[in-house]
């Protein structure tokens, strides 16, 4: 059972940093569908709930500590501002696991003003709707391809 636990808790560390890798190492670590869901929606959950939470307090303290202050309008910046205007939380939200990182969009909509209740309610949709169409098209094609690739 304590393999498990730690199969499950480095995914959901992974999945914090770049959703994609709870789709694919569940279906790598052997758990079912429904467990690879499940453990990726709490990865993209746990980075979304830590820096709406904790952001401020990571910019004021943290990253002003080891980060100078740059030129405010760089190109990444505009980008940002962009997909914020063309698309809005929803947008931002749906767009997080395929082009932002659960850090990134998060810390996008923390930045816009979108209150903390909202950016959790957005980010969970958009999750629970990643998660399950990621982990199952994985978990299809892996099912198909994988006997072959044994042979």
């Amino acid at each position: 059972m304590e393999p498990d636990i730690f199969k499950v808790l480095s995914i959901i560390l992974l999945t914090m940093l770049k959703f994609i890798a709870g789709p694919t190492l569940g279906f790598a670590g052997g758990f079912s569908l429904l467990n690879t869901i499940l453990i990726t929606i709490t990865g993209m959950m746990c980075s979304v709930f830590l820096f709406t939470f904790l952001g401020d307090f990571l910019r004021e303290k943290v990253f002003a500590r080891f980060f100078k202050k740059k030129r405010r309008f760089t190109k990444r910046s505009r980008q940002f501002v962009t997909i914020w205007k063309k698309y809005g939380i929803v947008g931002v939200a749906a767009l997080t696991p395929l082009i932002f990182t659960p850090i990134g969009g998060t810390i996008l909509l923390s930045s816009m003003g979108t209150p903390k209740k909202t950016i959790i309610f957005v980010m969970l949709l958009s999750a629970i709707f990643w998660a399950c169409f990621f982990s199952s098209i994985i978990h299809f094609f892996g099912m198909k391809i994988l006997p072959e690739f044994m042979q």
